[in-house]
C-alpha cells in the first residue's frame, strides 16, 4: 500500500494517464477512483487539479481516436469485434446504436457517462464518417466534462477520500488484497451479466437458406429488420424487411410467421425483439442466423 501511495503521491498524472488510457481503450481498468484519489491527494498538499483534467483529457481523446480511427478503416467488422468481447454486451443492441444514430456527434458529450457505450460510441462516429474536427469538438467537450466530474468529486470529498487511503495503509498487505478483492468481484459481476444476458437471448435461430426456402415457397413471412435507420439506408435490406426497432412500432396479429435480424454478434438486437413478441403472445418468431451479413454472404439480393 506504501508504494502505491508513494506513485500516486508521486507520479499521479503518469497514473491518471494510464489509468484513463487503459479504461477508455476497453480494458476493465476503472479511472474513475485513480482519478478522485490523486484530486484529494493534491488538494491535500495545497496543490493545483487542473494539470490532472488535462491530463485525464487527453489521454481520454487518444484511446477515443484510436477508436475512430479504427471505426473509419473496419467499420462494421470492428463495432462486432467490440459486441463479442465486450464485458457489457448489451450495450450493443440496436437501442444503443440507435442512440448514436438519433443524436449523433453530439451524444459524444454523455457518452463516458453512461456504460458501455463511451467506446462504441467513438467506433461509431468513425463507422459512420462522422468528420474528423466534428468528431474532436464533441468528443473533447465530453472528455473534459467527464475528467471535471471525476476532479471536482476527488476535489470536494478530498477529506473523506484521504480517510479512506489512511484506513487502507493502515491495514498493510490486508488493505492491498481488500482492494484486489474488490476489482476482482467487479470483473466476475460484470462477466456474470454478461453471462446472463447470453442466456436470456438463446432461442431457435433460422439459417438464411431455410428463410430463402420460405420466401420461395411463398410462406410470406413477416420479416423484421431491427438496425438503426441509418445503418440500414447505408448498406439496403432483406427485400420487404420492415424497419421496426421497438415492439411499440409494430401492429401485428400473433398468428404471423416473423424472422427478426440484425447485424449484432449473437443476433442481440434481434433476439431481444424476437423475445419481447414472444411475451405478446407470438407463437412463431425466430432470428436469422447471422443476420443481414448472413444474408450478404450468401449472395443474395439486397433492397435500397
Amino acid at each position: 500500500m506504501d508504494t502505491l501511495l508513494h506513485l500516486l503521491e508521486h507520479y499521479g498524472l503518469w497514473v491518471v494517464f494510464i489509468a484513463v488510457l487503459l479504461d477508455q481503450g476497453g480494458l476493465p481498468v476503472p479511472a474513475f477512483p485513480p482519478i478522485m484519489v490523486a484530486s484529494a491527494l493534491a488538494v491535500e498538499a495545497q496543490q493545483p487539479v487542473w494539470p490532472i483534467v488535462l491530463v485525464a483529457t487527453v489521454a481520454a481523446l487518444l484511446a477515443d481516436g484510436a477508436w475512430y480511427a479504427g471505426g473509419r478503416r473496419f467499420g462494421t467488422h470492428l463495432v462486432r469485434l467490440m459486441c463479442r468481447l465486450s464485458l457489457s454486451p448489451d450495450s450493443c443492441v440496436a437501442s444503443t446504436r440507435d442512440t448514436y444514430a438519433r443524436w449523433g456527434a453530439p451524444s459524444l458529450v454523455v457518452a463516458k457517462f453512461i456504460p458501455g457505450f463511451a467506446a462504441l460510441a467513438t467506433t461509431l462516429a468513425g463507422q459512420t464518417g462522422t468528420g474528423l474536427v466534428r468528431f474532436a469538438f464533441y468528443d473533447g467537450l465530453g472528455a473534459a466534462l467527464w475528467a471535471l466530474v471525476a476532479v471536482g468529486t476527488g476535489a470536494l470529498f478530498h477529506d473523506a477520500v484521504n480517510e479512506v487511503l489512511i484506513r487502507i495503509e493502515s491495514l498493510g498487505q490486508a488493505g492491498v488484497m481488500l482492494l484486489l478483492a474488490a476489482i476482482v468481484l467487479f470483473l466476475a459481476y460484470k462477466a456474470w451479466k454478461r453471462q446472463r444476458f447470453i442466456r436470456l437471448i438463446q432461442m431457435a435461430r433460422i439459417s438464411v437458406p431455410e428463410l430463402q426456402q420460405l420466401i420461395d415457397g411463398g410462406a410470406e413471412p413477416l420479416v423484421l429488420d431491427v438496425r438503426p435507420l441509418a445503418q440500414r439506408e447505408a448498406s439496403g435490406w432483406i427485400p420487404g424487411a420492415v424497419l421496426a426497432s421497438h415492439v411499440r412500432e409494430l401492429e401485428l396479429a400473433p398468428q404471423h410467421e416473423v424472422i427478426v435480424y440484425c447485424d449484432c454478434p449473437n443476433e442481440a438486437s434481434a433476439a431481444q425483439l424476437a423475445r419481447e413478441l414472444k411475451q405478446r403472445g407470438f407463437k412463431r418468431v425466430r432470428p436469422l442466423a447471422g443476420g443481414f451479413e448472413a444474408w450478404q454472404a450468401h449472395g443474395l439480393p439486397v433492397a435500397r
